[in-house]
């Protein structure tokens, strides 16, 4: 049993910010009071539930803190299988957790890819043994090949929560619309990367004085734009709905502003590195600022904070990319694209979006927490403590990313004010830029279940 006092309690989805303690048993929140009012029923829970000699009462002083639901990425690679030189599910995991993540979905451009049952139980089987609350995509199509839709019906009933072929577009229009169709019946999402291979000569770098400035052509804004526009297009005519990943074009946003007036089944994804940095940061931290889609201009960078205020995008995911030192050590055209992002996430959306005016708190973990938990349907399946007549365990399903009586003990506890450097990552990979840098809000607990996965 855990009893956390004194923390300043924020639930966007209730819009609760007020000073709260939070009694948490059996993995659950079991009751939340006012500060100094659960002594006594945490006391009497023992009496009632503990069992053992063994048993105690622990104790958080959230005193001076954010007291938040755990943190929500619908949008990570964990390279397992196949990369694991690069990260693997476990490894994955602790960066989640010391980024203040409890629930995060993979994506499955793996080797083998996420386009079958037996991988696909393999990485559900590995994620559920990491303390968090692993989820995971499956492929659109067969071996992310845009050929030939995966059997999502299949795929489904193994548990996955979305569908996305991320790292490669779906060029062809035909599978795009019978992926749409297909999705709409069984009420998935498909999340989609938005980038046309006919428009880039070199990807990972913005086409523009930059690029021209290194020498090369680059990934120009129309890759983007182009597809986008189709994919509206379609999802409005199939009724799917559909998610444009780690946006970054100013006409995007507004594409997607402008979908979501007539259909809210429209969504988009934005990264902090979008939002924080441009393509001249390219000169100042080479591949180490390289990912696709490229980082744009100051007006796209702008465009992207201006629709995470306004709710055009209901979601931040960091696309948390690792790769090995040697393979950024390449140069820039050869060297994969993408970086980390799970440890500075939460510091880098403070620092760029609250500290700069653009939101408050509230705003960012609500794109932080329940949206993302809300459009992907996101459960944490807990035990009833109750059996069914032959002796089974009864589970019921509780949607993550809020802070309720009843819910999951999903929480992060952070210091909004407080610095930290950037350093030690818990990844594998240490591919990024921001390393060195000092950001707010120090991540001082992550707790997912009742169990303190992250202690400071």
């Amino acid at each position: 049993m855990l009893l956390i006092k004194n923390g300043r309690l924020i639930d966007p989805a209730s819009k609760l910010d007020g000073y709260r303690d939070i009694l948490v048993h059996n993995g659950k929140i079991a009751k939340i009071g006012l500060c100094g009012t659960l002594d006594d029923m945490a006391s009497e829970a023992m009496l009632m539930f503990a069992e053992g000699e063994n048993a105690k009462l622990d104790e958080i002083d959230a005193g001076g803190m954010i007291v938040a639901p755990g943190l929500v990425d619908a949008h990570v690679h964990f390279r397992d299988p196949g990369f694991t030189d690069k990260e693997d599910i476990y490894t994955g995991a602790e960066a989640a957790k010391k980024g203040g993540f409890t629930s995060v979905v993979m994506m499955g451009n793996t080797k083998p890819s996420l386009d079958n049952s037996e991988t696909i139980r393999y990485v559900l089987k590995k994620g559920a043994e990491t303390g968090i609350r692993v989820f995971s995509c499956a492929n659109i199509t067969k071996g992310m090949q845009g050929k030939e839709l995966t059997d999502m019906e299949e795929l489904l009933n193994e548990g996955v929560v979305l569908f996305t072929d991320d790292g490669k577009p779906l060029t062809d229009e035909n599978i795009m619309r019978s992926a749409c169709e297909k999705s709409a019946k069984l009420g998935k999402v498909l999340s989609l990367h938005e980038e046309d291979p006919s428009f880039i000569s070199e990807n990972g770098i913005n086409a523009g004085d930059i690029a021209k400035e290194l020498g090369i052509q680059g990934s120009p804004r129309e890759a983007e734009i182009a597809m986008v526009k189709r994919d509206i297009d379609i999802a409005n005519k199939t009724g799917a709905h559909i998610t444009i990943q780690h946006i970054s074009t100013k006409e995007a946003v507004d594409m997607i502003r402008e979908a979501r007036k007539g259909n809210t089944n429209i969504h988009a994804e934005a990264t902090p590195h979008h939002f924080t940095l441009t393509d001249d940061a390219v000169l100042k931290y080479g591949t180490l600022a390289k990912m696709n889609p490229p980082l744009r201009k100051e007006s796209d960078r702008l465009a992207i904070i201006e629709g995470l205020s306004d709710g055009t995008i209901e979601t931040i995911a960091t696309d948390h990319a690792p790769h090995t030192k040697e393979e950024k050590a390449q140069e820039l055209t050869k060297a994969p694209s993408g970086i980390i992002g799970l440890e500075t996430s939460l510091g880098l959306g403070i620092r760029e979006l609250v500290m700069k005016g653009h939101m408050d708190l509230m705003t960012l973990l609500s794109r932080m927490t329940y949206q993302p938990a809300e459009i992907y349907e996101l459960y944490a399946f807990c035990s009833t403590e109750e059996k069914t007549a032959d002796g089974r365990e009864i589970v019921e399903a509780l949607p993550v990313g809020r802070i309720y009586e009843g819910g999951p003990a999903d929480l992060v506890i952070f210091a909004e004010n407080e610095t930290y450097k950037v350093e030690g990552f818990a990844s594998k990979a240490s591919n990024s830029p921001f390393t060195g840098e000092e950001l707010p809000g120090k991540i001082h607990f992550t707790i997912c279940g009742g169990n303190v996965v992250y202690n400071l």
